[in-house]
């Protein structure tokens, strides 16, 4: 069995409402708590990297079904949306919804489409961040794909 190990350093720099750093390969930016929660809002927060992880994670196995079937793709869009709920000062990840939309090449037939179509939820199912997820956080996927 295969292992990749993955690293993050992080440095913070004060109280609740301070800023700090990170760096895990390629990805190297300020971290704050997020304005829409009474933080300062520099850089990113976990709330966007956990759905960042969970879009980048789905719209690649996504990519990778679609192009295994060989289906024609002229292009591949997301949006995902991530809602956090408060309850008496305690957070909690709720859901992550994405909205992939999926534009098919002219050249494909209506079995490829229905494929592409349901490419859309099995990505989600396959991904590996959504099945780290699943159970603790509502995964749901609300797809167009369509012929150029």
């Amino acid at each position: 069995m295969a292992q990749h190990e993955f690293h993050l350093t992080a440095e913070w720099n004060g109280g609740r409402n301070a800023e700090g750093t990170i760096r895990a390969g390629n990805l190297d930016t300020k971290i704050s708590i997020p304005k829409e929660m009474g933080g300062p809002g520099v850089g990113t927060n976990p709330d966007e990297m956990l759905i960042g992880a969970a879009a980048t994670c789905y719209l690649i196995t996504l990519a990778a079904m679609l192009e295994r079937k060989q289906i024609p793709v002229d292009k591949l869009t997301l949006e995902t949306t991530g809602v956090v709920s408060e309850n008496r000062g305690r957070l909690k990840f709720e859901s992550i919804t994405h909205y992939p939309h999926v534009v098919l090449g002219t050249e494909v037939t209506e079995q490829q489409v229905e494929e592409a179509k349901g490419f859309t939820e099995k990505a989600e199912q396959s991904c590996m961040i959504s099945n780290a997820l699943r159970g603790n956080v509502e995964l749901a996927v609300e797809a167009r794909v369509e012929k150029a």
